[in-house]
């Protein structure tokens, strides 16, 4: 009996393989952070995909890789629908596979673009053999992945939670968040991992991956922003009410009072509290409640960030923020704008699949892309709800805003959430990672309030400086420095990134547009 070589036993199980890799991969994010993970299934994706001659199966080996990667991602899904929004568990697993098989969409558009432009350019060159590989993955396949990504960030409003680029919060390669935010430096990961793939054939790959770390690390001690004013005292208040008794009827009154006792415990500059932490209506409250945390923001000279749902009319409510300071000044408030779908809006169609959940106040109205920080004293603080800091750019543009209007810059953003959906998942550490990259991203700490977890305090160089345990009740106090200035991620965002991988396959594309294909 002939045993088939290796080579032809990868490639007949390569969709498996893949599969199996794009699973391996969650070890490279938060709580794991084996970040050398991620460029190494990405090598061997990008390795797979190379040594293939169709362009269908190259799709289907992309497919498998994203597919795996997402569900094992992102599997807290299943607990919040299931264990919280009461769905029946078939449907539940069944909603998160085909969520991956939408994500793993993004991937096998790469490598299928990937494989026929290389098949184009084969056929296009007077010397196939020459250089193909080295084009394919260190210039097409890094600038389709990339571009991958970044259309999983806002294809159907996005969803890009575990996007490569996070794995690297503590890697080298963090030292281009400033520069590039997450999406470049999943352009620079796809770089180092098509180099492994060519090691053994081109000692250029050797050395680009060197100079790729070796810079990020120099990076990493570049300071882009510069400290702002006098630092600020904060107490983040973190609840931990279960989520299956947050808006329990005979459970409100408790939280109400829990909030009132705690905000009220110590003064502070700013006290913040979890994303809908009063699961009541402003106006459903007690008719004194707001005004005793007033009465307090005013006796004790503090900045109370209130996390609340508001209604302006009828079946019109807003995931909101209520600032209330020490002066008689109107309230500041900011409202959620990035919403989510089927949680907290219903897109067209959906209302049955929504219906079969437990979902209170699912369909939300937004508020401005762009809105105003608030003072407390002499720094400027921008929130942002839950999901909202997965989107990087949204983020800068907001403070972008203030340097090309004049008006004051956010000198520190704020997160307010409550992800006890997920239960004790692995989604508690991904969100803070996310907002590790924010910080990294626009040099400025991010205070993070959230109802079980993971409360903290991240500084301009996405560092962890204080937490609270998950799943507890407490107050986080610290002493937070508030910064000022621009990284390019802020004037820029992505623009340049993206237009630079589109200009790379334009170039790529127009070489060979009148050479015949190969077949698919």
């Amino acid at each position: 009996m002939n045993i088939p070589p290796l080579a032809l036993l990868i490639n007949r199980f390569s969709p498996l393989l893949a599969l199996l890799a794009g699973a391996l991969t969650v070890f490279a994010f938060a709580p794991f952070g084996y970040w050398p993970l991620q460029i190494a299934t990405l090598a061997f994706l990008f390795r797979l995909v190379s040594q293939q001659s169709s362009i269908k199966r190259s799709m289907l080996i992309g497919w498998a890789y994203g597919f795996g990667w997402s569900v094992c991602g992102v599997y807290w899904l299943y607990i919040s629908m299931h264990r919280y929004g009461g769905m029946p568990s078939w449907m539940a697993a069944l909603a998160v596979a085909l969520l991956g098989l939408v994500l793993g969409g993004f991937s096998a558009l790469a490598m299928g673009c990937g494989a026929w432009l290389m098949q184009r350019r084969v056929a296009a060159a007077k010397n196939p053999g020459g250089g193909s590989a080295s084009v394919l993955l260190l210039v097409i396949f890094p600038a389709l992945w990339m571009l991958s990504e970044w259309l999983r960030g806002w294809v159907l409003t996005g969803f890009p939670w575990v996007v490569s680029g996070y794995a690297h919060t503590g890697s080298p390669l963090a030292g281009f968040a400033p520069i590039v935010g997450v999406y470049g430096i999943a352009w620079l990961a796809a770089l180092i991992a098509g180099s492994l793939v060519l090691l053994r054939s081109n000692r250029f790959a050797f050395a680009l991956a060197v100079l790729i770390i070796a810079a990020g690390a120099v990076l990493k001690t570049v300071d882009w922003t510069t400290v702002n004013g006098r630092p600020i005292s904060v107490r983040l208040l973190q609840g931990n009410v279960p989520q299956e008794m947050k808006f329990a009827g005979d459970q409100i009154n408790a939280t109400l009072t829990l909030y009132h006792d705690m905000i009220l415990a110590a003064p502070a500059d700013l006290i913040a509290t979890p994303e809908t932490a009063l699961p009541l209506l402003a106006h459903q409250l007690p008719p004194d409640y707001l005004e005793r945390l007033s009465a307090f923001a005013r006796q004790s000279n503090s900045h109370i960030a209130l996390g609340i749902p508001i209604s302006d009319g009828p079946r019109q409510y807003a995931n909101s923020v209520i600032g209330i300071g020490p002066t008689a000044a109107k309230p500041y408030r900011y409202d959620k704008h990035h919403l989510v779908p089927f949680g907290e809006f219903i897109p067209t169609g959906a209302r049955w699949f929504v219906d079969m959940m437990r979902i209170p106040l699912g369909d939300f109205t937004r508020g401005s892309a762009l809105q105003p920080p608030f003072a407390v004293k002499d720094q400027w603080i921008l929130p942002n709800i839950c999901y909202e800091d997965l989107f990087g750019e949204e983020i800068a543009d907001q403070l972008a805003a203030a340097y090309f209007s004049g008006d004051p810059q956010p000198t520190i953003l704020l997160n307010m959430s409550n992800i006890g959906w997920f239960g004790d998942s692995i989604a508690l550490p991904q969100h803070l990672q996310i907002s590790q990259m924010r910080a990294l991203e626009t040099g400025r700490p991010m205070l993070r309030a959230t109802n079980t977890g993971t409360t903290a305090v991240i500084d301009p160089k996405g560092m962890v400086v204080a937490q609270l345990p998950p799943f507890t009740q407490g107050v986080l106090t610290a002493t937070v420095q508030g910064y000022t200035g621009w990284t390019p991620y802020i004037l820029y965002g992505n623009t340049l990134i993206v237009a630079l991988a589109f200009l790379i396959l334009g170039g790529a594309w127009f070489r060979v547009r009148k050479k015949p294909g190969a077949a698919a």
